[in-house]
C-alpha cells in the first residue's frame, strides 16, 4: 500500500508521475488516460478548462470518514490508493474556467473484480448527497434487477453507520438515504422497479455495466441528466461477454475518446486490462488489470485461479474476464488507430492538387444511413493520399436516442459530413459530389458495390463515369484490406485526419476464413464503417489497375 500524505491529493500526482515514468506498470489503455490528463494540464486552458485542486483535494478527503464494512478489513478506515485517487481527482479536479462546473459528465471506468469498485462507488455516492454544493441532489444507485442495485445502496448505508459525522447528518431509511440539510436522497435503481420515470439525477451510479442486456438503464440516466449543472453519470464494470451490449458500446467509445479518434472533452475513461500482445501466464502482467494487487487482491488467489485456466478451457474464460479484465466473445478491432493516426497529415480533399490518377470507392449501405464515397490520389511521386466524404439523414441523427454518443453534428459543421435534409439520404448530393471530382481530377475508376446498386450508378454512367462493380467477400475484400494495413502500419499512405473515416476506421473487425483471407464484418462492428469499406474500394482499384490492361468500357464486373 502506498504510504499515506498529508495531502491526499498528492497520491494522485505521484501515481500520475509513477505511471509516466514507468515505475508503474500499466496497460496502453490506462497510460492513455494518464497521458490524457498530463497533456490537459498542459494544453485544456486554451480550451476553456482548468483544473481545480481544492475540488479535487475535497472528493478525495470525504474517504477519511469512510470505513469498510466488509471482510478482514472491516470497520478500518479507508485509505485511497495512489490509482483510485487519481480516478476521482481528475474526474471532480476538471472545471470550466466560465461557470467553475465540472466538465466531464460521463466516466467509465473498467478493472477487473476485488479492485475495490463498489467501495468507491459508495463513497462517491455519499459525496454527492453531502459535499457537491448541489440543491436537492439525487443519488442513484442503478441497476437492471433492484438487488443487484442494493449491493452499492446498502454498502454506502454501512458506511453511513460507521461515521459519526455523517451519521448526524443523514437520515436512513427502508430503501433511501435522506440529506435533511439538502433535502437530498440517495436510493437504488433499477427497471423491474417503478422508479424510472421523473428522475432528476445528479449522480447516477451504475456498479457492473457489463451486466446490463439492454440499454435501457444507461440511456434512461443519460436522458435524465439534463436538468442539473454538473450531472454526472458513472459506471465501473469488468469485462463481460456480449460485445453486442450497451456496456462493450461504451467501452468502445471510451477507447475511441483515449485514443483520440473522437474529442468529447466531458467523458472520462480508463481502463485496467493486459495488453493484447502479453503473455496472460506472466504474472508480472496481472497487475495491469489488478491495480489493487497486494492490497485488495490476493496475489495467491490468481496464482490459483490462473492454474485452473490452463487445465480448464470454462476456467481460463473466467480468468481472463474477471481477472484480466478481458472481453473474450466476439471480434476484434481490425485497425491500429494509433499508427493509423501517424499518417494524417494537415490537408482537406479539395487541396489535393495535380494527382497523377484518382480511384473512387462508393459505398451507398442504406438509404437512412451512412454512404461515403473513398478516395485514393495517386501523386507524382508515387505518394497516396486519401480522401472521402461522407453523407447521412438529418433526421437520422436527431432522432437518434444517443445521439450525443457520436458527434456527428459536430463533423458537420467542421465540414467533413453532409447532413441531407429528411430521414434518407438524397443522392444528388452524391452524384454531384463525383462529378465535381471527375471535373477537377483524372480519375480513372469508381468502384461501387454491386450488390448494393441504384439508380446513382446508372445515372452517373450517362456522364460518362468509369464504373466498376466491386464484391464484399473474401476474394474482392482480401487484397485491399491487407494492402492498406500494410501501407498505414508501414507509414506509406496519407490521410487528412478526417474524424469521420478516422472513427470508421477504429469501427472494423473482420472476418476470416480457414485459408487467412479477411473481409470487412459489419454485423460484428459495433459501429458503422461505411468510410472504410469505401476507402478499401478505392484501394483496391488503384493496386489492381497497374496490373490489369487499360480497358475501353464504362461499366466493369469484376
Amino acid at each position: 500500500m502506498i504510504s499515506t500524505n498529508s495531502d491526499p491529493l498528492e497520491k494522485a500526482a505521484q501515481y500520475s508521475r509513477d505511471v509516466l515514468t514507468g515505475k508503474i506498470k500499466t496497460g496502453r489503455l490506462t497510460r492513455l488516460a494518464v497521458e490524457r490528463h498530463d497533456k490537459d494540464l498542459k494544453e485544456a486552458p486554451h480550451r476553456g478548462l482548468f483544473f481545480c485542486e481544492e475540488s479535487a483535494r475535497r472528493a478525495l478527503t470525504l474517504f477519511g470518514y469512510l470505513k469498510h464494512s466488509k471482510g478482514a478489513w472491516s470497520g478500518t478506515a479507508i485509505e485511497l490508493e495512489g490509482w483510485q485517487s487519481f480516478i476521482i481527482a481528475c474526474v471532480f479536479g476538471w472545471k470550466h474556467q466560465d461557470t467553475e462546473k465540472r466538465r466531464f459528465r460521463t466516466v467509465y471506468e473498467e478493472v477487473a473484480r476485488k479492485n475495490g469498485k463498489t467501495t468507491k462507488l459508495a463513497g462517491l455516492g455519499l459525496y454527492g448527497l453531502t459535499k457537491d454544493n448541489e440543491g436537492g441532489p439525487e443519488i442513484y444507485a442503478a441497476a437492471t434487477k433492484r438487488e443487484q442495485s442494493r449491493i452499492l445502496y446498502e454498502e454506502a448505508t454501512r458506511m453511513v453507520k460507521q461515521s459519526q459525522p455523517l451519521r448526524r447528518r443523514l437520515d436512513i431509511q427502508q430503501n433511501k438515504i435522506i440529506n435533511l440539510s439538502n433535502f437530498g436522497k440517495f436510493e437504488p435503481l433499477s427497471a423491474d422497479g417503478n422508479t424510472m420515470d421523473g428522475l432528476n439525477p445528479h449522480i447516477a451510479l451504475v456498479d457492473e455495466l457489463h451486466a446490463h442486456k439492454t440499454p435501457e438503464i444507461w440511456d434512461v440516466l443519460k436522458s435524465a441528466l439534463g436538468a442539473r449543472s454538473q450531472p454526472l453519470l458513472w459506471a465501473i464494470t469488468t469485462a463481460g461477454f456480449n460485445k453486442n451490449g450497451i456496456c462493450y458500446e461504451v467501452r468502445d467509445y471510451a477507447i475511441k475518446v483515449l485514443t483520440g479518434i473522437i474529442d468529447d472533452d466531458a467523458f472520462f475513461g480508463i481502463i485496467y486490462t493486459i495488453d493484447d500482445d502479453d503473455d496472460w501466464e506472466d504474472e508480472s502482467n496481472w497487475v495491469k488489470a489488478n491495480p489493487n494487487l497486494g492490497v485488495s487482491v490476493d496475489l495467491k488467489y490468481l496464482q490459483e485461479q490462473a492454474r485452473q485456466a490452463k487445465v480448464m478451457p470454462t476456467a481460463k474464460i473466467n480468468f481472463f474476464t474477471k481477472h484480466l479484465n478481458v472481453w473474450v466473445t466476439g471480434a476484434t478491432a481490425w485497425c491500429n488507430t494509433e499508427l493509423w493516426k501517424l499518417c494524417g497529415q494537415d490537408y482537406k480533399p479539395d487541396e489535393i492538387e495535380d494527382p497523377v490518377e484518382v480511384y473512387l470507392g462508393l459505398d451507398l449501405a442504406s438509404v437512412s444511413d451512412i454512404a461515403s464515397i473513398g478516395g485514393i490520389a495517386v501523386m507524382a511521386d508515387g505518394t497516396w493520399k486519401t480522401f472521402g466524404k461522407h453523407y447521412l439523414p438529418a433526421e437520422a441523427v436527431n432522432n437518434n436516442i444517443r445521439k450525443t454518443t457520436v458527434p456527428f453534428n459536430k463533423w458537420e459543421e467542421e465540414g467533413w459530413l453532409t447532413l441531407t435534409y429528411g430521414n434518407v439520404i438524397d443522392y444528388n448530393w452524391i452524384k454531384q459530389d463525383i462529378l465535381d471530382f471527375m471535373e477537377k481530377w483524372p480519375v480513372k475508376e469508381i468502384a461501387f458495390d454491386r450488390w448494393n446498386s441504384s439508380q446513382l450508378v446508372n445515372d452517373l454512367m450517362e456522364y460518362n463515369a468509369p464504373m466498376v462493380a466491386f464484391g464484399m467477400g473474401y476474394a474482392s475484400m482480401n487484397a485491399p484490406m491487407k494492402e492498406l494495413e500494410r501501407r498505414y502500419l508501414a507509414n506509406e499512405i496519407q490521410h487528412p485526419n478526417d474524424p469521420v473515416l478516422n472513427w470508421a476506421m477504429s469501427n472494423v473487425v473482420v472476418d476470416q476464413d480457414p485459408a487467412g483471407n479477411v473481409k470487412p464484418a459489419k454485423n460484428k462492428s459495433t459501429e458503422k464503417i461505411d468510410p472504410a469499406v469505401a476507402l478499401m474500394m478505392a484501394v483496391g482499384r488503384a493496386m489492381l489497375t497497374e496490373q490489369e490492361p487499360e480497358l475501353t468500357p464504362q461499366l466493369i464486373i469484376l
